[in-house]
């Protein structure tokens, strides 16, 4: 299974708090790669 990097948790923050500012909500961010995919909402870190 892939991971996320620290870097896909920082811009997931990061989008996630510029959104905000526009009053919408990041519902999900996928990584996806050759080996699987991961959803950082199923994760709880959104």
């Amino acid at each position: 299974m892939s991971e996320p990097s620290e870097a896909d948790r920082g811009i997931t923050l990061k989008l996630g708090r510029a959104l905000a500012l526009v009053d919408i909500r990041l519902l999900d961010h996928l990584v996806v790669t050759r080996d699987g995919h991961v959803s950082l909402a199923e994760r709880g870190w959104i």
